[in-house]
């Protein structure tokens, strides 16, 4: 565990070190370039994206969906009367959107609300939308600063805000669309929002599926020799202080201007195609998610920052999960990839303290992004999560082939 949270750290090194060289070659009229960048054809931008792209790059890859779906900006407003929350407060008082699609289903299936992850966006599930919209009622967001969505300035300052950012807009969201009793799905990052909000709000959400999720360890549970002796090196000084700068992926992607679709096209080819732990991507599958992934991160900066807030150096929560366990009032089931680098003996510790049913299943051959890794087997696990909803007989349904009981 410790290991494979070095091995991510250390890439953070290697990173800083590209990005710097990157920002003396562009440092240079900076002001002038922002000024007049909207005159240039995306072409010759140094960034090549916008908001647009992100939008016609997600059309894109959903073309590989056979549902019906509805692609829609959701306004969100600008926050509700009386809030603390900054980015309501940001520098403009205009209306903030959620981008949300929902696809076509039958009109008795339960409703399936899928959050993504950090450094992702919604599309991320396409290998996902045809199979669960044959059962459920699926709508997929972008989280607010993230993909198609708004990206308000982030101006948050402590853990407590952050969290807010994310839930709270989420909620407004909720109340936009006008759905209560949901099955709320999360990954990652994604995941851990996801708990915070059936924490807070409890009442709308019927069952959590969380999916390799972030959150359920923390820095003083993990502060092994191993870790401590890494942070005494140099590395680990440059690592620590690059993390307590905010330094993210998307710096990088942003950095290399023109050629950050190349790298985007690299890590997409390499982790879900060379070294994919599962089913690989075809061809057009792996073109069009490098493509929307490239525009997802080149955007401008905002729910990205989130990063040094919620979590500590080497990926901790700062607020851990697993200190709310026992708070929790909605029915669980936790899923992770059998080579997930998120640790499941945190949920399985979370369980203990739990007063709801929860489970926890793991899924062979999969790692972290265990619904692209093994889709089929991923499905097998949702419709088993949520069996009390889709089947007359939950009580006889068994396990599905192939998936670990923790």
């Amino acid at each position: 565990m410790t290991i494979n949270r070095l091995r991510i750290s250390s890439s953070f090194a290697k990173m800083a070190e590209e990005i710097s060289k990157a920002e003396l070659r562009t440092a240079t009229s900076a002001a002038e370039k922002a000024q007049s960048r909207s005159l240039w054809p995306s072409v010759l931008r140094w960034i090549p994206t916008s908001t647009d792209h992100i939008i016609a790059a997600e059309k894109r890859l959903l073309s590989l969906v056979k549902t019906p779906y509805v692609q829609e900006r959701v306004n969100i407003g600008s926050g509700p009367p009386g809030t603390k929350t900054r980015w309501f407060c940001s520098s403009s008082d205009e209306p903030r959107y959620i981008n949300t699609v929902t696809f076509e289903s039958k009109a008795e299936s339960p409703t399936l609300v899928m959050i993504h992850g950090y450094a992702a966006s919604q599309g991320f599930f396409f290998r996902n939308f045809d199979a669960l919209a044959s059962r459920f009622r699926v709508i997929a967001v972008d989280q607010l600063g993230w993909g198609g969505s708004s990206r308000p300035d982030f101006t948050c300052k402590s853990t407590e805000e952050t969290e807010a950012w994310f839930i709270d807009s989420f909620e407004e969201w909720r109340k936009a669309k006008s759905i209560s009793n949901f099955v709320l799905l999360g990954h990652s990052f994604g995941g851990y929002v996801a708990a915070k909000y059936a924490l807070k709000h409890p009442e709308h959400v019927k069952h959590l599926i969380l999916v390799g999720p972030a959150g359920f360890s923390s820095e003083s549970e993990a502060k092994s020799e191993r870790l401590t002796q890494f942070r005494a090196t140099w590395k680990g000084a440059v690592l620590n202080h690059l993390w307590e700068s905010n330094f993210t992926p998307q710096k990088l992607v942003r950095g290399l201007g023109p050629w950050g679709p190349d790298l985007v096209r690299k890590y997409t080819s390499s982790r879900f195609g060379t070294y994919s732990i599962g089913d690989i991507l075809n061809d057009e599958e792996s073109r069009l998610l490098s493509d929307y992934v490239y525009h997802t991160l080149a955007a401008k900066a905002s729910g990205e920052l989130c990063l040094k807030y919620i979590f500590a150096f080497g990926a901790f929560a700062r607020m851990p999960l697993l200190q709310r366990a026992s708070e929790w009032k909605v029915p669980t089931t936790f899923i992770y990839g059998y080579e997930d680098w998120m640790n499941y003996q945190g949920a399985q510790e979370a369980r203990k303290s739990m007063n709801t049913p929860c489970e926890i299943l793991r899924v062979p051959q999969a790692g972290h992004f265990v619904f692209i890794d093994s889709p089929s087997s991923f499905h097998s696990s949702v419709f088993y999560a949520c069996r009390r909803f889709l089947s007359p007989e939950p009580d006889k349904e068994s396990l599905p082939e192939g998936i670990i009981s923790a």
